[in-house]
């Protein structure tokens, strides 16, 4: 791993090679953008740039410190993550004994916290006074989505990097240059993911063309939406499958509106997106995204999801 690998983010990675020219890579930084567009995988690469035995990570070999940076193996850089909890303040007062000791083999102690955001009020608090007298040859870097959340005191106090999507054309030409996918493919998991590339290479693997269909064929095109075909899929499985129907009636949408058919997420189906355009109203489809939405946003509190996707049938064969 090295900035070189790193797709689309040419400002981000050039900003931090400027600091790393001018020797000021030391305390706070924030990594804020969209999930899966590299931010994570760019710390790495900075931990990496910082410590390699060679100077140069992206000409490395690669020696044994980028190789045990990649494999999370490294004892001077450090990953606290958590998914769905929050990161309390044992796990930063762990960090602030941490940096207060010198490097066991690196040159520099790097520290990072993903979802940052979900930072306790106590571990948020505990990480400024961290904040305020960093350790030298030491970096925090707080990766987020949601750098709103922050304590305005700790963005004070960090340099922020900001991340972006591709324009999803761009990105579409890049997963078939560079990953071989195919046309139709590279199309789907351009616009789908929303010229996030890293989410775009994560359901390359997960056969989400298979899903798809199988979603639409099952709860759009049939008579009538089979729900038991759902009934038996995780939180996580629903919640995709939440999205590929949200795809699919905005596609719809698009097509009433005039817009260019360049623009459909689902455009391997165009014909059936036409069909089902003459079947619903503007105002039926607001009604649809608008409840597929709010499904989402009941999934995220642990609303029994059969029951959701049993709901949102109703409403859905309403229209």
């Amino acid at each position: 791993m090295s900035f070189n690998s790193i797709k689309g983010q040419d400002k981000a990675i050039e900003i931090l090679r400027a600091y790393k020219r001018n020797a000021s890579l030391e305390g706070g930084y924030i990594f804020s953008g969209p999930q899966g567009v590299g931010k994570k995988m760019a710390a790495l690469a900075l931990a990496q740039e910082l410590n390699c035995l060679e100077g140069d990570s992206g000409s490395c070999p690669p020696c044994p410190s980028c190789l045990k940076i990649s494999n999370n193996q490294h004892p001077d850089v450090h990953i606290i993550s958590q998914e769905e909890t929050q990161i309390k303040i044992e796990a930063v007062r762990s960090l602030q004994k941490d940096m207060s000791l010198r490097a066991y083999e690196g040159e520099y102690k790097v520290f990072i916290i993903d979802n940052a955001h979900t930072l306790t009020p106590e571990a948020a608090n505990c990480l400024l006074k961290v904040l305020e007298e960093p350790a030298k040859k030491s970096l925090i870097i707080l990766i987020s989505d949601k750098p709103r959340l922050f304590f305005k005191t700790i963005i004070s106090r960090c340099k922020m990097v900001k991340f972006f999507a591709l324009r999803r054309e761009d990105l579409e030409e890049l997963l078939k240059r560079d990953y071989k996918v195919e046309d139709n493919f590279a199309h789907f998991l351009a616009y789908f993911s929303e010229g996030r590339l890293g989410l775009a290479l994560k359901l390359k693997g997960e056969n989400i063309l298979i899903k798809k269909n199988n979603t639409i064929d099952k709860f759009v095109l049939a008579a009538k939406p089979n729900v038991e075909n759902f009934s038996a899929l995780s939180r996580e499985d629903v919640r995709s499958t939440l999205n590929l129907l949200s795809s699919w009636f905005r596609d719809i949408y698009m097509l009433k509106i005039g817009m260019s058919e360049r623009e459909l997420i689902n455009s391997d189906r165009k014909q059936e997106l036409k069909m089902s355009a003459s079947r619903f109203t503007s105002t039926e489809l607001d009604m649809i995204l608008n409840n597929i939405s709010v499904s989402i946003s009941w999934l995220d509190k642990n609303v029994n999801s059969r029951l959701l996707m049993y709901n949102l049938g109703i409403e859905l064969w309403k229209a």
